[in-house]
């Protein structure tokens, strides 16, 4: 056996980790993360140019992350037949059973190339679901073709799971092109030494092989050669929402509410159905694995940590907890129990960030501020308090019924029982009627003339009057 076969293998045994970001070129503060495998983390972020920050090392250590196979937490992935489970040369089909090095590689691109082009071409807006992944098998070769041999210059950002590169491609076949032509895509490749990754390297192959979604990020393929593991990605234009909602980069506009309520309905459509699709639970939600294209169409990624949610009946499903925290759901913190409910939690969390413009955790906040929920959930239920928690720089650009029902919907998406936690399907129509509300505010706006208009579009910055809890909040949080 050889050494990076035994990696692999290695790899096989661990329990499951957590997921953190990376990306950007500022320092952050340090954000709490846990997981039960206890290493870094594989699957971030990309898009945007950067480095790692404090934010991607912070790993809470919960103890040995070895384990039988026997005991591991493979839920998360479909039917291994499905999956690359050995290395090989790539020359073979992703939705065949047998990952052979003796697979006919032009039958495979043939058959690829066909159906790629369905999907870019007329990719459904209710989304689809195949019955296997059917993904591009590269050679590493095209992928260093793809990436001029992974030079610097092509470098978007990196983690402790390795390193995310731009890289061109044909946009019918996907074979390697001319730098600057062809298609954009995103290339993470895997760190040789950081020996994680390789469950939830399968999980991304298997979830994002087999959904399509005009909200959920598009894998175009992947590559396994001996220790090589690479994930070829549509490229995202504009990056996170995280970057563009918590970092004081001047070259990147405050988002404004018309684009928030935008970012938030595609995130919520792409939620609704995984839960509705396959009861898919996401696991991780959270604004750093909210991708978005040049027109702000928010792309779910990141599926390392999904789960095929409960069967025959049962209410949930009980697994090793792992997440971020600020954005997990109480309930799964404290008893392990998974809920497709438990997903809305978080989308309460990463709508409360839209609101306030603040991250659901920043211990530079003062003490009893630091948790975003615990501190603002009892002024979420003050109908004459909320405009007060509202993002300053989005000021005259929502009304107060708007900034209520937002409220409220958060609320509700922050109930404690998930019982009493709407559906995503439901979230994403009472998003759409909050989204209504924005226009009829903005034609009212523009009748009464441009003079007077109080609602600017993005880009365009206001000074607004800033109420004594924005400014304590602005001053603990900067």
């Amino acid at each position: 056996m050889t050494e990076s076969t035994k990696k692999l293998e290695a790899m096989k045994e661990f329990k499951g980790f957590g997921v953190g970001t990376w990306g950007g070129g500022e320092e952050e503060e340090e954000v709490p993360r846990w997981c039960e495998g206890r290493i870094p983390s594989f699957f971030g972020f990309w898009g945007v140019q950067g480095r790692l920050g404090k934010r991607d090392r912070v790993v809470v250590d919960m103890g040995n992350c070895w384990g039988s196979s026997s005991d591991r937490d493979t839920s998360h992935c479909y039917s291994s037949t499905n999956i690359p489970t050995t290395p090989g040369t790539s020359n073979s089909c992703s939705n065949n059973i047998e990952f052979s090095a003796t697979s006919s590689a032009s039958a495979c691109r043939s058959q690829f190339s066909e159906t790629v082009s369905e999907i870019v071409e007329e990719e459904s807006p209710d989304g689809r679901i195949l019955e296997t992944p059917n993904l591009k098998v590269f050679t590493f070769a095209e992928l260093k073709t793809a990436t001029k041999n992974f030079k610097g210059d092509t470098l978007l950002g990196e983690g402790g799971f390795g390193r995310v590169y731009k890289g061109w491609v044909d946009e019918k076949t996907l074979t390697p092109s001319k730098v600057g032509s062809g298609m954009i895509v995103a290339i993470k490749k895997l760190n040789h030494e950081s020996m994680q990754g390789f469950e939830e390297w399968q999980s991304e192959v298997n979830f994002l092989g087999r959904l399509y979604h005009p909200n959920l990020v598009k894998l175009l393929g992947y590559c396994w050669e001996d220790k090589e593991l690479l994930l070829v990605y549509e490229f995202l234009q504009k990056g996170s929402l995280e970057n563009h909602l918590f970092r004081r980069n001047p070259a990147i506009e405050p988002l404004s509410w018309e684009l928030r309520l935008k970012i938030a309905i595609g995130a919520a459509r792409g939620l609704a159905f995984l839960h509705t699709s396959e009861k898919v639970i996401y696991r991780d939600f959270k604004a750093s694995n909210i991708l978005l294209d040049g027109n702000y169409n928010a792309k779910i990624s990141d599926f390392g940590l999904a789960k095929l949610g409960p069967a025959g009946g049962e209410s949930h499903v009980t697994t090793r907890v792992m997440g971020t925290y600020g954005y997990a759901a109480p309930e799964y913190i404290a008893t392990g129990h998974l809920y497709v409910k438990s997903d809305v939690y978080g989308f309460g969390v990463v709508l409360l960030e839209l609101m306030t413009g603040l991250r659901a955790l920043d211990t530079k906040r003062l003490s009893g501020q630091q948790n975003l929920v615990d501190w603002l959930r009892p002024t979420l239920s003050l109908k004459k308090k909320v405009k007060t928690i509202m993002d300053v720089r989005i000021e005259g650009q929502y009304s107060s019924k708007a900034a209520i029902l937002s409220a409220d919907l958060t609320l509700k998406c922050l109930e404690h029982d998930p019982k009493n936690r709407p559906s995503m399907k439901e979230v994403g129509e009472a998003l759409e009627r909050i989204e209504s509300l924005n226009k009829e505010k903005s034609k009212d706006s523009s009748k009464s003339g441009s003079n007077h208009s109080t609602t600017p579009r993005h880009g365009q910055h206001s000074t607004p009057h800033r109420s004594p809890l924005q400014s304590r909040r602005r001053g603990a949080s900067t």
